[in-house]
């Protein structure tokens, strides 16, 4: 489980960047299943939910037990709509990082602690083991200008590049471009994702070209700029 649950206030209306790793550096998704997983999870916390669906399904004297029991499950859960806003993420094998902005100043505590609860129970029940599963509380930085929140989201995305090593530009942009775990996709227009929210940082350029522009950004040099920029991350 994750490390003991502990209350903390962040500044409401404000941009953050939030990331961990697993405890003693181990894998904390093991195959495409537990990436994908935690991407359901997210789906789940950051779109609104259908409570007058789910509410009529309860109604339903036609709905079968399976449905009608999905639905209590669906109305229990927890949501985070309104409260928080996924910008950019990163899941690697051992950690992973988000960008993200919240309206409620202990918003990010209720949806760390919620999200990993959720996906630390689901991996040990998968892999038949016990106990924490990051080396610690999740760290949160604040943003505190638009130049950093620029190059979080561009430090966040280039982490396949520096995991692997790759240095030659055609390979960086071919390894971006075909990870599914990052809002990458989002961001050059491969892929739309309805909880995942580019437009901010592609509002940076003018509306033309925009994707193009960002993901020349992304590319032209290495991430020693955006490290200088934003605060240390030790990952």
């Amino acid at each position: 489980m994750p490390a003991k649950y502990r209350i903390k206030s962040y500044t409401e209306n404000s941009y953050f960047h939030l990331y961990n790793r697993g405890v003693e550096k181990r894998s904390i998704f093991l195959d495409d299943e537990d990436y994908a997983v935690l991407f359901s999870y997210l789906k789940s916390y950051l779109l609104p939910k259908d409570e007058a669906e789910l509410y009529s399904v309860l109604l339903d004297p036609l709905a079968s037990w399976r449905e009608k029991d999905k639905a209590k499950k669906l109305l229990r859960m927890n949501n985070f709509y309104g409260v928080i806003k996924l910008h950019a993420v990163s899941l690697m094998p051992n950690h992973f990082h988000f960008l993200l902005y919240q309206t409620r100043g202990t918003g990010i505590d209720e949806f760390m602690n919620s999200l990993w609860t959720r996906y630390t129970m689901y991996f040990n029940k998968k892999y038949d083991r016990v106990g924490t599963l990051f080396q610690s509380v999740y760290k949160a930085v604040q943003v505190m200008s638009d130049d950093q929140l620029l190059h979080l989201s561009r430090y966040i995305h280039r982490n396949i590049i520096a995991k692997r090593k790759i240095r030659n530009l055609t390979s960086q942009g071919q390894a971006l471009r075909s990870y599914s775990w990052s809002s990458y996709k989002e961001y050059v227009g491969m892929r739309r994702t309805e909880w995942i929210d580019p437009s901010v940082i592609l509002g940076f350029w003018n509306t033309e070209g925009r994707a193009e522009k960002y993901e020349n950004f992304v590319l032209e040099a290495d991430n020693e700029e955006s490290a200088s920029i934003i605060a240390p991350v030790i990952i």
